[in-house]
Order: structure tokens, then C-alpha cells, then sequence
């Protein structure tokens, strides 16, 4: 079957990320009294955000009591610290190619949808700095707190072909760069899970999870989704 629709990631997919998604992970934990590393923080990128603050108290500091109200505490620090970045920090800006691969899969009648595990409330200010919405970069969008369960489950996947009346997980494609995402897309059934190399994640980290190409560069994945249409 013929792709119709190509979910991409953001923070280090097609957002540039130069450590700062981590570097707000660990302040949060750090303004709370607890202390993670680029390591710790590292293991749970891709999932939302809740989940994986919730994952390191209860993992790594097993934390059992009151940790819902830690886990709302360290992830409104963590909003608060990404919504500031992405406002102000000069050093906001597309990756390599993003915009570029998504101005030939639309001209070639291929949705480019956006799913993350941020909020809502960072994904739309990411989307209005960089204007992918006003310039008509990109179809849909879906925030890991629109769902029940985020990556690596395959809720915002479904959610995409539900509300873009897809009938088949055979008509979509997943780019990320975390092992979650490629998670998130094998488990979604989508024809095509294809890892970026130039994320949070190695090569050599990727390569032992499912999926069906690893490239080094977006652009490569227009070649890959058209291949048969």
C-alpha cells in the first residue's frame, strides 16, 4: 500500500536539540532534591514526560510515597524550563533537512504529521517559533497528553488514523531518534520505522531495535516512503 502519511518526531528528529531537553530533565530533578545525569535522562527521552520522571523516581531513587505530587512538580519545572528555551533561545531552529522533506513528501500528496513526548503547551510553542504551521510545513499534529499512553505504545499512531480517517497502519511511516519511537512504530504496525542517526541516539544504539531502515539524513526518507507509490 502506498504511504499517505509520515509521523515525525521532534526534539533531536527535527528539532534541533543540543542537550536541552535533558539539561531541563535534570534541573527539574535537581530543583527537587534529586540528582540525575545526561545517562538517566537519556534512558527515558521519547516518552512523555510525566512517565519518564516517574520512571526515574520510582527506578533509580525508588520512590513510593507522594510520588504523583513529585512527579507534577518536577515536570512543571521541566514545562516551565522548555517553554522559556524554546521562546528565547537563539539556537532554536529546524534540523538539517526538516523542512526541506517535508515540502517534497507534501508535494508528492504525503501528510506530514508531528507526534512528541512533550505537552501540548511545548509542542505549539516550538510550532510557533518556527512557523510550521503558518507556512503550511506540516498536516496534523498529536502531544503525548492528547492519549492515554505515549510512546512506546502506539496510541498517538492510531490517534493520527482516526482523526485522518487512515485505515491501515501499512499507509504510515515513523521517523524518530529515540528507541521509544522506533518502539512506538512497530508497535503501531506501520509499513515503515525509520531511525535518525543525528539525535539522541547512536546508530549503534538504534540498530538492535526493530525497524526497517536507519538513515543518516531526513531527506533519505522521501526516497525510502515513495519507493512504491
Amino acid at each position: 500500500m502506498a504511504i499517505k502519511l509520515v509521523v515525525f518526531d521532534m526534539a533531536g528528529t527535527t528539532v534541533e536539540d543540543k542537550d536541552n531537553v535533558h539539561e531541563a530533565l535534570i534541573k527539574g530533578f535537581e530543583l527537587n532534591n534529586f540528582k540525575i545525569n545526561r545517562a538517566d535522562a537519556n534512558s527515558v527521552m521519547g516518552y512523555p514526560k510525566p512517565v519518564a520522571i516517574r520512571t526515574l523516581l520510582e527506578e533509580k531513587f525508588k520512590t513510593k510515597e507522594n510520588t504523583g505530587e513529585l512527579v507534577s512538580k518536577i515536570h512543571n519545572t521541566f514545562v516551565n524550563e522548555m517553554i522559556s528555551f524554546y521562546k528565547n533561545d537563539p539556537s532554536v531552529r529546524s534540523k538539517k533537512n526538516a523542512e526541506e522533506t517535508f515540502k517534497q513528501l507534501r508535494a508528492k500528496g504525503i501528510k506530514v504529521g508531528i507526534d512528541t513526548g512533550f505537552s501540548r503547551d511545548i509542542a505549539d510553542t516550538i510550532f510557533d517559533r518556527l512557523k510550521w504551521k503558518e507556512n503550511n510545513l506540516i498536516d496534523y499534529t498529536v502531544t503525548s497528553d492528547e492519549v492515554n499512553n505515549g510512546r512506546p505504545y502506539p496510541d498517538m499512531i492510531f490517534k493520527f488514523m482516526k482523526d485522518l480517517n487512515i485505515t491501515s497502519a501499512d499507509e504510515i511511516a515513523k521517523v524518530g531518534d529515540t528507541v521509544s519511537d522506533l518502539q512506538e512504530g512497530t508497535s503501531a504496525g506501520c509499513k515503515y520505522v525509520i531511525g535518525i542517526t543525528t539525535g539522541a541516539y547512536t546508530r549503534e544504539a538504534l540498530e538492535p531495535e526493530n525497524h526497517t531502515h536507519l538513515v543518516d539524513d531526513l531527506l533519505e526518507v522521501v526516497d525510502i516512503v515513495t519507493s512504491e507509490n
